[in-house]
């Protein structure tokens, strides 16, 4: 069965007046991340990935001794991260539930320093790519960033907040202003609750 493109979770003027505009929804989600589901599935047709889930297809495809990955990985992949990245913010004011403020005061010292952390992370990405939270494999939380549309799974890694830094998402809000895409983004767009679901 052919993968599909999930409706926003919001409209697409639903995050402007936090500083996501609808001309970059329209853009990213309309255009951009159906491209990924179109290509995936051209891709993936008539091959042993066919029929299978996304999370499967990214762990086979995935080869950790390349930045340059197959068709298969980079449209199936982008296709899941995108998947995520909507569902992570929210146009409603979203404070971090206790359990997780608790958690990320414990592995980075204060909410503070780990705004700080996952912001270097994704400014100092060069190129395309994405910054990210996780739950590790010895369940201590640990900011990541990777290449262009290499995620969490490749890694056996648990996906709490994943932020894109593909110039796609930010170019026509925010220019060439990475950073300050990656500060509103944590302080204004993050759905919390959702995060904290995810642990």
């Amino acid at each position: 069965m052919a993968f599909e493109l999930p409706d926003l979770p919001y409209a697409h003027d639903a995050l402007a007046a936090k500083g996501m505009s609808a001309e970059t929804l329209e853009f990213h989600h309309d255009k951009h991340h159906n491209a990924y589901v179109t290509n995936g599935n051209i891709a993936i047709e008539g091959t042993e990935w066919a029929g299978k889930s996304l999370e499967e297809i990214i762990k086979g495809t995935y080869n950790a001794t390349s930045v340059a990955q197959n068709g298969i990985f980079n449209n199936i992949s982008q296709l899941w991260n995108h998947n995520q990245f909507w569902e992570m913010m929210s146009p409603n004011t979203s404070a971090m539930p206790g359990e997780l403020e608790k958690a990320i005061t414990e592995c980075f010292g204060s909410v503070d320093k780990f705004k700080d952390e996952f912001k270097a992370a994704g400014a100092g990405q060069f190129g395309s790519g994405w910054a990210w939270l996780v739950k590790d494999t010895d369940s201590g939380l640990k900011v990541t960033k990777t290449e262009n549309g290499v995620n969490p799974v490749c890694f056996g890694q648990t996906t709490l907040l994943g932020c894109d830094v593909w110039e796609h998402s930010y170019y026509i809000d925010y220019r060439n202003a990475r950073p300050g895409y990656l500060s509103n983004f944590l302080d204004n767009l993050v759905n919390w609750e959702n995060v904290a679901s995810r642990m």
